[in-house]
């Protein structure tokens, strides 16, 4: 069967693939406990934003926990923020990242974990572990202090 139509009027954009970390490797920080990476995340956050909207942000990790960097995911509203998963695992794949520290703010200044915080932890340890990209902890964020799933035992069971 042949066709009758002239393939050269099809435009197709090209998808481009670039990733270069300006960190020479042996200065990366290696981020082997919570408190290490909530002191990388919180100076990386918006002093006029952190008590008034909630963002995502994510800390890519390679195979030693050195961090490769920070990516804001998300800026939602005062009380909640939409976290795409196609947006955190493209910034991932992109990286080249084999480890997430997931994070975000609660503007309200209360550290406890809603079920929301939960369900949304646990669709990215099942999408990471498709990828094989571990979601190492998940640390929720204030102006004073924070709080680590891991840390406390709450880091949901991949399915």
């Amino acid at each position: 069967m042949s066709s009758n139509f002239d393939q050269s009027s099809f435009i197709v954009s090209e998808v481009d693939i670039i990733y270069r970390n300006h960190v020479p490797y042996n200065e990366r920080i290696r981020v082997k406990q919570s408190y290490t990476a909530f002191k990388i995340l919180r100076q990386s956050w918006d002093e006029n934003k952190i008590e008034l909207l909630e963002q995502f942000k994510i800390l890519l990790l390679d195979r030693k926990s050195n961090c490769l960097g920070i990516s804001e995911i998300s800026t939602g509203g005062t009380s909640s923020c939409i976290v795409d998963p196609k947006i955190v695992f493209a910034t991932a794949l992109k990286a080249k990242a084999s480890g997430l520290v997931l994070a975000h703010n609660h503007p309200s200044g209360n550290l406890a974990a809603s079920d929301a915080d939960l369900a949304l932890t646990k669709r990215l340890i099942d999408g990471g572990k498709l990828l094989d990209i571990d979601v190492i902890d998940h640390i929720i964020i204030t102006a004073q202090d924070y709080y680590s799933f891991s840390d406390n035992g709450v880091m949901p069971n991949p399915s």
